[in-house]
């Protein structure tokens, strides 16, 4: 009897190490066979998605075989891993260990939207919705519903985001990405402000965010922003009006066509500083960190005006007639090639 149990036994513990074999085999071969691709292969893990669900899809679209092996390799190996979701680029040659490893360590493929300084709001949304690859949340929504998803309700949008490259993956939002510039934005202001110059004409940092819109549409000439701001600010402080052309370009919206006229200088709207007392009631354009320096530590000095060269630079002037006797010399006898702002610069081709 005992012999007959010790050789059920023994057979027991061989099918075991058979079975044992079987699987290590099997699983060997599935996580070591190359990817069955000839191109370069995207695959998108949507948020939640687990690996078996991800393997099995695989398999169904012959990237692979043996998901099964995969799914176990996964579920005893690297148990309490997430699953990052974004898409993973697969190139011919790896095989599913290779795949796995880059699941593991969270590879996704990262792409970038740049924000640009001087831009406004509507021009961020046409941005956005050109991103194919962000999930269109907003696309539908006015401005003052969107700003009461990103939980910003009764705000004005603009001005409001950090102008700047921002990375994602696909699965995130517009949202998500508007949700980051705001908070960049909110977090450069404070600081920014923490070291602003005493005696400033604001009451709060969003004064400062208005006059860093304005003096970042002004000029693209980074040592003139300091200066751009004294002007601004000293006409503040003794009543007198800002007149900058581009509030006016602003409150014209769509009409704008490239060129202001007399006529449209003396339109009354919220945004003509020809025609309001003090600063626009929002900002114009978003704006970097510069402008916001700039608005906040403006330079000292005596000058009250300021007209462009035509080659994207300025002159001030301290009077009137100095002033007047500048616009004669740069804007009455215009330059073929006169700019309001700098010329582009040319791409370094070495």
């Amino acid at each position: 009897m005992i012999r007959k149990f010790l050789l059920l036994l023994e057979g027991a513990v061989l099918l075991a190490g058979l079975l044992v074999a079987f699987v290590a085999w099997q699983q060997h071969t599935a996580l070591h066979q190359p990817l069955t691709i000839s191109d370069e292969y995207l695959v998108e893990v949507a948020a939640g998605a687990t690996p078996g669900g991800v393997l099995n899809r695989l398999e169904a679209d012959g990237v692979l075989d043996g998901a099964l092996w995969l799914r176990l390799y996964w579920r005893f190996n690297l148990r309490n891993q997430p699953l990052h979701s974004g898409e993973y680029r697969l190139t011919p040659g790896l095989k599913a260990l290779d795949m796995l490893n880059m699941w593991r360590r969270g590879e996704v493929l990262q792409y970038s939207l740049t924000l640009v300084e001087g831009w406004n709001f509507r021009q961020v949304r046409a941005a956005l919705a050109r991103e194919t690859r962000l999930e269109l949340a907003l696309s539908d929504l006015s401005d003052a519903q969107l700003m009461e998803r990103l939980g910003l309700p009764g705000l004005n949008p603009e001005g409001r985001f950090f102008p700047d490259t921002y990375r994602f993956v696909r699965g995130m939002s517009d949202l998500d990405l508007l949700k980051q510039a705001h908070t960049r934005l909110e977090q450069v202001l404070a600081e920014e402000w923490e070291q602003r110059a005493e005696g400033l004409p604001y009451r709060e940092p969003y004064d400062a965010l208005i006059m860093a819109s304005m003096i970042e549409k002004e000029t693209g000439v980074p040592e003139e922003r300091g200066e751009i701001a004294g002007v601004f600010v000293r006409r503040l402080r003794i009543g007198m009006r800002l007149q900058t052309d581009p509030t006016v370009i602003y409150g014209m919206g769509e009409r704008y066509n490239g060129r202001i006229t007399r006529a449209d200088l003396r339109e009354p709207t919220a945004y003509n500083t020809y025609t309001i007392d003090g600063m626009p009631p929002t900002p114009i354009a978003l704006v970097g960190r510069e402008a916001i320096n700039a608005a906040l530590n403006p330079v000292d000095g005596n000058s009250l005006y300021f007209v462009a060269r035509g080659d994207g630079s300025h002159v001030f002037s301290s009077t009137l007639e100095q002033h007047n006797q500048a616009v004669r010399e740069y804007q009455l006898k215009r330059r073929a090639d006169y700019r309001s702002s700098p010329a582009p610069v040319a791409p370094n081709n070495q």
